[in-house]
């Protein structure tokens, strides 16, 4: 008999999705095993997707909210959503993982306790490739995760676009506000640098990440030039934002320093 999961009043488990098809309800399934809540943001999707977690529905009345809007606005827009209707229920945290079976469930547990044990953190999933990972992807990561490294001043991220992350609410819904961007495939990248420069702590956590290939079903909405050139545009932005804070940053992370100095001789 399996051991009953408490719904939590504190740590929502938010799931954007747009035309994922199948690898929907199985993301799903193994999410709602591990935590509740869980909620699905249905991005204006026209595969008629949702319609296959209605199962799960009548399985989970009060731990499984499908909310679906009315037009496709992106990632960022779509988390947003979530997220306010979260804090209007009292909601301190939301951990994000994508509708599209690559995060792997079984870590779910290990970042919701690494967040209760540090609320003030964004808890930030570090990819662990494995062959099925198209190289071109993991070395474009890399140049976005030198130039997040720079634009923080080392602040501790690791990857800056792993889509498995836990935010406190407060400070994901104020750095959303303070831009219009981040609203697409942005939206991991400048979020993780903007609550860097809001001084929320960052810890990192190893996770395995799966790419599942399209004769096995996978789907991806990444569109290698569309999708570079925002991430490019991007950067751009959030270094003439960098420079613009760089004393700011300087001092804030001699603070940080000194701090981690003082508390070592103890």
């Amino acid at each position: 008999m399996k051991d009953k999961i408490e719904l939590s009043k504190s740590h929502l488990l938010l799931i954007p999705s747009y035309n994922t098809g199948a690898l929907l309800k199985n993301t799903v399934t193994e999410a709602l095993q591990q935590w509740l809540p869980v909620w699905v943001i249905i991005d204006g999707s026209d595969d008629g997707s949702e319609t296959l977690l209605q199962s799960l529905q009548a399985e989970y009345p009060d731990a499984l909210l499908v909310i679906k809007t009315s037009e496709n606005r992106g990632k960022g827009a779509a988390v947003l959503t979530g997220v306010i209707q979260a804090k209007q229920q009292g909601f301190s945290h939301v951990l994000t993982m994508d509708a599209d079976y690559q995060h792997p469930a079984s870590f779910i547990k290990q970042f919701m306790q690494a967040s209760a044990a540090n609320p003030k953190a964004m808890i930030l999933g570090e990819p662990v490739f494995d062959d099925s990972a198209p190289m071109i992807r993991v070395k474009g990561r890399q140049i976005s995760n030198w130039w997040a490294s720079l634009e923080t001043l080392g602040w501790g991220i690791h990857d800056s676009l792993f889509g498995m992350r836990i935010y406190p609410i407060e400070d994901l819904i104020a750095v959303m506000y303070s831009t219009r961007w981040a609203r697409r495939f942005d939206f991991e990248p400048e979020v993780a640098v903007r609550m860097a420069w809001r001084g929320v702590p960052v810890i990192n956590i190893a996770t395995p990440v799966r790419y599942i290939s399209l004769q096995e079903g996978g789907v991806s909405q990444f569109k290698y030039v569309r999708d570079n050139v925002l991430l490019t545009g991007m950067h751009i932005r959030l270094f003439c934002g960098f420079l613009l804070r760089l004393p700011k940053l300087l001092l804030c992370n001699r603070k940080v320093r000194n701090k981690h100095e003082t508390t070592s001789r103890y």
